[in-house]
């Protein structure tokens, strides 16, 4: 049923959630503007880099990073990050674009996945980084504010298209899919535990850094990829729609999951045990840096007079 579903009404089925009542909705996945069909996940996905990109930008100064050095980075990474996102979907499944290579380039059809885009943004968060000599950790832990703005509202671009949705369930947040034919199954509806999972771990790093609890560079992106990859492990699992590693029954995304979190729980124990002086911290830093060329400054204009 579920495979029926995906192939015949993914984009057409009328939605319900039982616990809401008789509320149900079709919504359309896309609207024409100028004879091209433009797709709300599109417009969804593009509101969310542009989220992601106001919100660390007004907030960059607290991990000692220009707003301009931001957007340069900016520039790069979100091309670099759709490539990535593309091309980790079609190398899991090769066989398919081989056959038909020009697919491959066909976007628009849907297929990307956002652990390719992650791995490529953290490739280019190192050259950039590098390049304007900006510790690479103070970046990640910037850049992981806006990465997880932009999965709570991308999630909702799997919403309008009904897809990313789980197997069959009777669980109270369930969320009907009705066929033209009347017929309705029951699903986990897997975009919304990924939304909500990725909000809680938002409002708890921004809580966590502005109450001054972020002590060394690195720290928010170990419990950005912890939270993350706990979260997506137990969700991919309800999912019906996963890649998996060649013949086997291994989910790419779940095995890459409790691998991020396993690798991340280490990194936090074993910081949690090492001292981290105030002034090592990239902010210190610069602020430390900025009030003594203040006071040069002010010392300078006062020997002027």
């Amino acid at each position: 049923m579920i495979l029926f579903l995906v192939q015949t009404i993914q984009r057409d089925s009328a939605i319900s959630f039982p616990m809401l009542g008789d509320f149900s909705f079709n919504p359309p996945s896309c609207f024409s503007l100028f004879g091209l069909n433009i797709y709300y996940y599109g417009v969804i996905i593009a509101l969310g880099f542009i989220l992601a990109m106001v919100y660390c930008s007004r907030n960059s100064r607290d991990f000692g990073i220009k707003s301009d050095d931001f957007f340069d980075l900016m520039l790069w990474i979100i091309p670099c990050c759709i490539i990535g996102a593309r091309l980790y979907y079609v190398l899991f499944n090769l066989d398919h674009y081989l056959a038909d290579p020009g697919q491959i380039f066909a976007i628009r059809d849907g297929g990307l996945a956002i652990y390719g885009g992650i791995i490529v943004g953290v490739i280019v968060i190192i050259f950039v980084s590098r390049h304007k000599k900006i510790p690479i950790p103070a970046m990640l832990d910037l850049a992981v504010f806006g990465l997880l703005i932009g999965q709570i509202l991308g999630r909702w671009g799997n919403f309008m298209n009904r897809e990313a949705f789980g197997a069959e369930t009777e669980i109270f947040c369930r969320m009907g899919l009705t066929a033209p034919d009347g017929s309705t199954i029951y699903v986990h509806p897997t975009f919304l535990y990924e939304s909500l999972w990725n909000l809680a771990g938002l409002i708890f790093l921004i809580i966590f850094t502005k109450k001054g609890h972020r002590k060394y560079d690195g720290q928010c992106t170990l419990i950005y990829f912890f939270w993350y990859g706990l979260g997506r492990a137990w969700i991919e699992g309800l999912r019906t729609d996963s890649l998996y590693i060649g013949s086997t029954n291994i989910r790419v995304s779940q095995a890459l999951s409790l691998v991020l979190v396993l690798i991340s729980l280490i990194l936090l124990i074993l910081q949690s045990r090492r001292p981290h002086p105030p002034e090592k911290l990239y902010v210190n830093r610069v602020r430390a840096a900025e009030a003594a060329t203040e006071e040069t400054e002010g010392t300078c204009a006062k020997e002027d007079k």
